[in-house]
This record gives structure tokens, C-alpha cells and sequence, in this order.
């Protein structure tokens, strides 16, 4: 069964307890390498997400519906 794509918030929240509980060191060694693994997939998710995000940012809506790149204007 495959897990549904997490949202930018529940990635980073897994990351956090994720991190404690490396950071408390009462985990195996196998298990902290787990977990490190699953952290690594999680940071990877966030910032192909922040990626993605930034990329729709510097974007507009011409008057056509057509997106393209921002370029600010001098006034």
C-alpha cells in the first residue's frame, strides 16, 4: 500500500520529532540510521516543495492567463 504524499507541514513535523529523537541518542544504531534515512526522503520532500513554491512565485498571470516569469518594472 502506498503512503499519500505528505503536505510541506506534516514532512516538517515528522522531521522535528524525527530529529529529537535522534538528537536524544536512544536509539540504535540501526534505528537512528532509519531514521536518518527517513529524515534525508523528508528534507528532500521540503525542499523540492519550497522549490516548486518559489518557482509559482516568481510568476504571473498575464492579461491571457498564460504564466509567465516576473519582471519587476521601474517606476
Amino acid at each position: 500500500m502506498e503512503e499519500k504524499e505528505k503536505t510541506f507541514e506534516e514532512s516538517i513535523t515528522e522531521l522535528e520529532q524525527i530529529v529529537k529523537e535522534l538528537e536524544s541518542g536512544s536509539c540504535t544504531l540501526d534505528t537512528a540510521i532509519d531514521k536518518f534515512t527517513r529524515g534525508m526522503a523528508l528534507a528532500k520532500n521540503c525542499g523540492d516543495k519550497l522549490n516548486a513554491a518559489t518557482e509559482k512565485v516568481n510568476k504571473i498571470l498575464t492579461e491571457t492567463g498564460e504564466l509567465k516569469d516576473f519582471e519587476p518594472t521601474e517606476e
